[in-house]
């Protein structure tokens, strides 16, 4: 009987020492700590019938009818410009653009609307900010009211997850926030 208590102690004990080793268990998924520099931003003209500032470090592509693509290569972000002029349908070229941010509504956490007026350069609009994860997480439309109207998103090359792009998207927000702020009518 003293032999078993003993056998049985042991083995006990055994199990305690050998059972009390931490367990190694994998490093939990991360982001990465994005830092960007401050942006510098010049002046942008063409023959379009606008102009604006833009961060130096983006790349300007034109497309057609005044429309532009601004790259973020580092980024992989793209902010799409698109212009249209203004023939008596101001009405229908609001209510597009206003669709076109809402249809994110399904996706999104939360659609933030920023009025913009800025009467001596005749520019008015609306700021989007689109929380969650949507397909873009910025969006404005500018126009004068009689002429001029230019709507302008920002896409990410990447599967929609907010916490990842949030550092780049602010980065850009601000960005299209001076291209609204600085638009001119030529």
């Amino acid at each position: 009987m003293f032999k078993r208590i003993i056998s049985i102690t042991t083995i006990l004990l055994t199990l305690t020492v050998v059972s009390c080793k931490d367990d190694v268990l994998p490093k939990p998924s991360s982001y990465l700590r994005l830092d960007y520099p401050e942006a510098n931003y010049v002046n942008f003209e063409n023959n379009c019938p606008f102009s604006f500032e833009m961060n130096e470090d983006a790349i300007i592509k034109g497309e057609k009818n005044c429309g532009f693509a601004i790259t973020y290569p580092k980024m992989k972000a793209t902010i799409y410009l698109t212009y249209k002029p203004v023939n008596g349908d101001i009405e229908k070229l609001l209510k597009d653009a206003q669709k076109l941010t809402y249809e994110h509504v399904i996706k999104a956490d939360d659609i933030l609307e920023q009025p913009y007026l800025n009467p001596d350069k005749k520019v008015y609009g609306m700021f989007y900010q689109v929380d969650g994860n949507a397909a873009t997480n910025s969006q404005f439309y500018v126009t004068d009211s009689t002429k001029h109207f230019i709507t302008g998103s920002v896409y990410f090359y990447a599967k929609p997850n907010f916490d990842s792009v949030m550092p780049a998207a602010s980065y850009i927000k601000n960005d299209m926030q001076r291209l609204m702020e600085t638009l001119k009518w030529k």
